[in-house]
């Protein structure tokens, strides 16, 4: 029997417990190994459905463990640098889990930049089936190997927005020399655009932003945005997320710490993560409509959408970006393959479903307050 039909079997005890309103202690657990990792995350403290979901995995894996299974969870800085996630559960030696997004490792796989977000690639639900049935986990899986770490997806935060600017942009022409905070493959591509591209962690966007150390941000989305207070230093606040129409942040764990698990316990905290998945991917899509509607009500926020050229010329130079990536990287190479061959397999079924529905038949709001 393959592994992962082992786990899916182990599983059965464990999910059967679960229900809409939450999870029981699940009988099906007869390993009485007491386990206690350490989790640390990319987020800030308290931070919704992000920091959130990080306790939450916790806190279900303990429950459909009876107890047994127990993590920690610590927020970016409190036990390791927000972006020093990834390496400390690459080392195993005092942490086991992480969270973060998977384009923060650009550097060590380039590859890694697919898992997140691809400009102008799948929404949510097409990242989905392609981690699922389309070999994207599996790839996935197999580029982290060499780091001994094992990724699961931690949630969709929804189509993001394309960010917070000081001057309008009309023309592409617009990006260059302009300081932006904007990572993975967007940045790629807004860097081809002449843009000079920074990376700093989300405790210090909003006061670089604030003291010209950027002119321009992209974050998450309205929810997250309006938590940053970026209305308060940003003139203008530009859609759509071009660079990211489906970002998925990850969970990721030691390969050797988990392998060294009980096989039931393997399958607790799998079956944790695909829950939590779900639900910080709803917990986003509500947040982000109420975000939506205050920032424009109450803070007067000023909504533009970057005309069609502008997108236009995003899209050509983000074809190039990925191209030239993949060309440079046999990972990187094999994985937007796989990513191209499953856009060509639900494409034409978003043309008869969801693109008529938004088009047509979906009720219309007003953007502006």
């Amino acid at each position: 029997m393959e592994r992962r039909q082992f786990l899916q079997k182990a599983a059965i005890g464990t999910v059967a417990a679960v229900t809409a309103g939450g999870i029981v202690n699940a009988p099906a657990v007869h390993a009485q190994k007491k386990i206690k990792w350490k989790m640390v995350t990319t987020w800030p403290p308290k931070l919704p459905y992000l920091q959130d979901a990080a306790e939450l995995l916790a806190k279900k894996v303990e429950l459909m463990s009876g107890g047994l299974f127990k993590i920690k969870v610590f927020a970016g800085g409190e036990l390791v640098p927000p972006l020093q996630t990834f390496d400390a559960v690459s080392k195993g030696t005092t942490v086991q889990a992480g969270s973060g997004v998977s384009y923060y490792q650009a550097g060590k796989a380039p590859a890694a930049q697919w898992f997140a977000a691809v400009p102008f690639g799948l929404n949510g639900a097409g990242m989905s089936a392609w981690y699922e049935f389309g070999g994207g986990l599996k790839l996935w899986e197999e580029m982290y190997a060499p780091f001994d770490v094992i990724p699961r997806p931690g949630g969709c935060t929804g189509p993001q927005m394309a960010g917070w600017f000081n001057k309008k942009i009309e023309s592409v022409d617009d990006f260059k020399g302009l300081k932006m905070r904007i990572p993975g493959l967007g940045g790629k591509v807004m860097a081809k655009l002449g843009a000079t591209v920074v990376l700093c962690p989300a405790s210090e966007i909003f006061t670089n932003l604030e003291r010209g150390v950027i002119d321009a941000t992209e974050w998450i989305g309205p929810l997250h945005d309006k938590l940053m207070g970026f209305y308060k230093v940003a003139k203008y606040y530009y859609y759509p997320g071009w660079h990211e129409p489906g970002p998925f942040v990850e969970f990721v764990f030691n390969k050797t710490a988990y392998e060294s698990l009980p096989l039931e316990y393997q399958a607790i905290l799998d079956a944790a993560c695909t829950q939590v998945n779900n639900w910080t991917t709803q917990g986003f899509n509500t947040g982000n409509g109420q975000a939506l509607d205050e920032l424009i009500t109450q803070h007067k926020v000023t909504l533009m959408k970057l005309p069609d050229p502008v997108l236009a010329d995003l899209k050509s130079h983000a074809k190039d970006a990925v191209f030239d990536i993949a060309a440079k990287d046999p990972m990187a190479k094999k994985v937007n393959e796989s990513f191209e061959r499953f856009k060509k397999i639900v494409g034409p079924w978003g043309e008869v479903s969801e693109k008529p529905y938004y088009n047509s038949l979906a009720d219309k709001y007003k953007l502006k307050g």
